[in-house]
This record gives structure tokens, sequence and C-alpha cells, in this order.
């Protein structure tokens, strides 16, 4: 059983990763978003002994075992934007926020932490609203080692569903789970 996964609480009763709950946007025009679903795995509650950053370090040992790259720690910015040429994934270190998934008429989500967000290519993010101390961990595919940010723009829209379509699928999510299962 991984420790890693139980002391964020991502872990089923047998010790597998949680299964996520799977959102797909369409595209807007003016953001691509994705056939592939959006994944939000939902903590079952942090081991009340990790600090932030313990939570954070966990979140890096489990995210890079499973072939995701931590990359910074930090907040999403507040206009609707998307990456073509990279999946994301997010683990929440501390507090909690609100995003708008999908471009502006997208879905809202709430993240709290220990959760982790994975949001394939081309899919449109937003923050709304957070507490003081919301703070976030991303990580991107071992093989994406680029990183565009691209404003919701019709003018950009095409070039950038062609680019998505050519990033790769990664073989696992960053909890350790088969992304052939969610993303089939």
């Amino acid at each position: 059983m991984d420790e890693t996964r139980l002391d964020l609480g991502l872990a089923d009763a047998q010790g597998d990763p949680v299964a996520p709950e799977r959102m797909v946007f369409a595209d807007d025009g003016r953001i691509p978003n994705s056939r592939l679903a959006t994944l939000a795995f939902r903590s079952r509650g942090v081991s009340p002994v990790l600090d932030r950053e313990a939570i954070a370090e966990r979140f890096e040992r489990l995210f890079d075992a499973n072939g995701w790259r931590p990359s910074w720690r930090g907040g999403v910015y507040d206009y609707h934007h998307y990456h073509s040429i990279a999946h994301e994934a997010f683990g929440v270190l501390s507090g909690w926020g609100r995003l708008r998934l999908g471009g502006e008429r997208g879905d809202d989500l709430e993240l709290h932490t220990g959760d982790a967000l994975v949001l394939p290519a081309g899919t449109g993010h937003c923050h709304l609203e957070a507490s003081d101390d919301f703070l976030l961990l991303a990580a991107y595919p071992k093989d994406q080692r680029e990183l565009d940010l691209l404003p919701a723009d019709p003018a950009e829209h095409d070039a950038a569903v062609v680019r998505i379509a050519q990033v790769s699928r990664p073989p696992r999510d960053p909890l350790g789970g088969d992304t052939a299962r969610w993303w089939s």
C-alpha cells in the first residue's frame, strides 16, 4: 500500500489511487478544451500531522514517481487561459480555491488541501476566489518539457488545436493510475 497516497487521503481501501471525478468541456471557439476528461481527485482527508511543506514533499514524490515533473508552487492566473503543448497537474498544498474550468461558460470547481487536478492540454482554467493560504504544486509529464500560456483568443485557437492533437498521453496519471482508464 502506498503510504504517500494514504497520507494525502488519495488512496482507496486497497491503497490504489482514488477514482477521479471526470469532466469534459466543449470547444467554445476561444478555448479548445479537450476530448480527454479533466480529472479531479478528491482527498479523503490529509494526515493531520502533515504541515504544508510535508504535503508538498509527498505530492512531489508521488508525482515524480509516476512520470510527472514537479515544476512550481503558486496559484492560478485570474484570467481564462490554457496550455497547448502540455498536460498540467495540480496538487493542493494548503487552503481552498475555486477555479472556472472549460472557459467563460465552463464549470466551477472548488479544490481543498490534498486534492489533485489533471488538466489535459487545451483545457481552459481561471482563478475565481481562494483562501489566503491557497497554494498549488504544478507538475507536467516528463516528456513535456516546455509550456506555453495562451489566452482565450479566437486568433490563437486553430493553431492551438493542431498542437494539442500532438501532445502525448502519459502512461500514468500523477497518482499512479493508468491514464487509459480515464482517457479512453
